[in-house]
């Protein structure tokens, strides 16, 4: 019992250590970079974040039941469809990616770190995925300790001591070698789990199935993560570079708040509302949405509280006129971020339900709203244009989920009784 809490508590404590890692990453980056390279990391930390789709197709969400309903002298032959179907995807996805490059989208400075950045943090997901599904969690929590923690402490270090390595050069080379380290540990444990089947042909009939499931909520998964990629690619076309870097920093300190909300409160309870509705738990359920419901909106109003009282202070420490300038940006931008996190409220309601469809369609109708509502605001606050249109968008994505979770939650279930 000792040894379980010690666990479970090591595996919360490496987790928060990553999370606060991330989220002073952007705030070292802001001070000892230039605003422009500070946009140029923006930009590609968004678009390898959007490519990773392209290159697991979100496979995971049907390999994962696969594997836990299997015996484990067959997960070698399930992996290896999977890796086979991996390098299709590779091969299908990597070359357009030169496509970013050619149309001048990200500088050519940058083109080989994205692909050798891009291919680790992938490979790195999916083993990551993959631990958590086999119940290592804590190996897990180290191996994204690794490629997302670590090396973000080490360089915002590195880069306090030695001014002539505060580049993009070494952000990127540390990333890279935090990457192999988690790739490294991630493999090592895997193969200590002494899996079989790896002599079994590829099983092409259970990849078709696979793409089949994972298909639809892949379209709604690129909708939304496309929101959170053109926004940066707009907002530089609009404002130009330098103006971006203030929009990459003010966007890392609102998605800070998401970060403790996946970690903290979402992680946590939505297990338990699944448990409770295929357990016809009415009251289990109702509880559990209430507890979502009052913590994530009593976790948001309070760090929006906190980042609007030390948004300036913060900003003085920088020490760069440019991001002051810029400071009407924030309030609209955690303002979207809030209203996106409230929408998980429903989201997470409807999911616990197994009811994929309304957040698939919202997810979609999100990227709609957002392109024509950026588009309008474009003509007459260009500046203010996109984080307007991401206000506009999650505003309509949280009354989508929330008429759907009304309408589609049987009556015992809902959070409300009319």
């Amino acid at each position: 019992m000792l040894a379980r809490n010690f666990l479970q508590l090591s595996n919360i404590a490496i987790r928060g250590l990553t999370l606060v890692s991330k989220f002073l990453l952007i705030f070292f980056l802001a001070r000892f970079l230039e605003p422009a390279e500070l946009g140029v990391y923006g930009l590609l930390v968004a678009t390898v974040g959007y490519s990773l789709y392209l290159l697991g197709f979100d496979f995971y969400t049907y390999s994962t039941r696969e594997l836990l309903k299997r015996k484990r002298q067959e997960w070698g032959g399930l992996l290896k469809a999977q890796g086979a179907l991996i390098l299709i995807l590779y091969a299908i996805f990597l070359p357009p990616l030169s496509l970013i490059f050619i149309n001048d989208l990200l500088p050519m400075s940058v083109f080989g770190w994205f692909f050798v950045l891009l291919i680790l943090e992938h490979i790195n997901q999916e083993l990551g995925r993959l631990l958590v599904a086999v119940s290592e969690q804590l190996c897990a929590s180290l191996v994204l300790f690794l490629r997302s923690g670590l090396w973000a402490v080490l360089v915002a270090g590195l880069m306090f001591y030695r001014p002539d390595m505060r580049n993009l050069d070494v952000v990127f080379a540390a990333w890279t070698l935090g990457g192999l380290a988690a790739l490294v540990l991630g493999v090592l444990r895997v193969r200590s789990m002494g899996l079989s089947g790896w002599r079994q042909q590829i099983d092409w009939v259970w990849i078709i199935k696979g793409l089949k499931v994972a298909l639809a909520l892949l379209v709604a998964t690129l909708a939304i993560r496309g929101v959170f990629t053109l926004d940066r690619y707009w907002f530089q076309e609009l404002a130009g570079l330098e103006v971006l870097g203030a929009y990459v920093l003010f966007m890392g300190i609102s998605m800070a708040l998401m970060s403790f909300l996946d970690a903290g409160i979402f992680a946590f309870i939505y297990p338990g509302l699944i448990s409770a509705y295929q357990q016809k738990n009415e009251v289990g359920f109702r509880r559990g949405m209430l507890k979502l419901m009052l913590q994530t909106v009593c976790l948001s109003g309070a760090f929006a509280l906190i980042a609007l009282l030390v948004i300036g202070p913060l900003l003085a420490w920088l020490d760069k006129p440019l991001y002051s300038e810029q400071q009407g940006l924030f309030i609209w931008i955690l303002l979207a971020t809030v209203l996106y996190a409230i929408g998980m409220i429903p989201h997470y309601g409807l999911y616990a339900q197994g009811r994929d469809r309304p957040i698939i369609y919202s997810h979609v109708v999100s990227l709609i709203v957002f392109v024509l509502a950026t588009w309008s605001f474009a003509q007459h606050w260009p500046h203010l244009a996109v984080p307007l249109g991401l206000c506009v968008s999650f505003f309509c994505v949280l009354c989508w989920k929330s008429w759907s979770f009304h309408r589609l939650t049987p009556a015992p279930y809902r959070l409300f009784q009319s």
